[in-house]
């Protein structure tokens, strides 16, 4: 009998130390899993900004006589393919979340272009409205880049954090997957400028966010 006991006593502490780890694992997961969605909320704020940026920046420029339509045509297709994506928990499907970076990085490509084109139309870039929405979206593009890199941090963070021991070992049973990562367009490693000179040399297009 004492010897059941001692052997039920030794499992008892076995199974409270695992429970004690268990605990720790899913306390600390938890704190920078909440991190990680703290961070997107800012990312999808800033590129919902962005967003809401281009119906102006579209109407100030389409009133430009002879305008290239082609050039606004792939901006508007652009922003509706970005809502289009089904935002979900993006951050915890890595598909979703390729799908949601390559529509906004192509929205990226389409205002660059139209940014080269307004070189060509002295009128439009004289016009003080147009002048505001190229400041705005310049710093927008800016604070993108910023949050996305912001958003990898946390997402390092708590990807490590789950890889480690013991986390390892209970991160799948707890629940706790891998965070999806921003990735640099492919040959691109600047974030995208919309800023250009008011001159006559033409703008050079930039590439998309980091």
């Amino acid at each position: 009998m004492m010897k059941w006991l001692g052997c039920l006593g030794v499992l008892v502490v076995i199974v409270l130390i695992i429970g004690g780890m268990a605990l720790g694992v899913y306390n600390n997961l938890v704190g920078l899993g909440q991190a990680v969605d703290a961070q997107w909320a800012q990312v999808e704020n800033v590129y919902q900004r962005r967003a809401d940026l281009i119906p102006n920046l579209v109407a100030t420029v389409k009133g430009a006589a002879d305008f290239e339509k082609s050039t606004l045509e792939a901006v508007v297709q652009a922003r509706a393919s970005v809502g289009q994506v089904n935002m979900g928990n993006l951050p915890n499907d890595p598909a979703a979340f390729a799908r949601f970076q390559q529509a906004q990085d192509s929205l990226s490509s389409a205002l660059s272009r139209l940014m080269v084109v307004v070189e060509r139309y002295p009128d439009i870039k004289a016009n003080q409205n147009f002048r505001d929405l190229q400041v705005q979206l310049e710093g927008t593009e800016n604070r993108i880049t910023v949050e996305r890199q912001r958003y990898n941090e946390k997402a390092q963070a708590y990807n490590t954090a789950r890889l480690r021991f013991p986390a390892v070992i209970f991160s799948k049973l707890l629940g706790f997957g891998e965070k999806a990562y921003f990735t640099a367009a492919p040959g691109a490693d600047q974030a995208p400028t919309v800023d250009f000179q008011f001159g006559d040399a033409p703008a050079t297009p930039a590439e998309a966010p980091q």
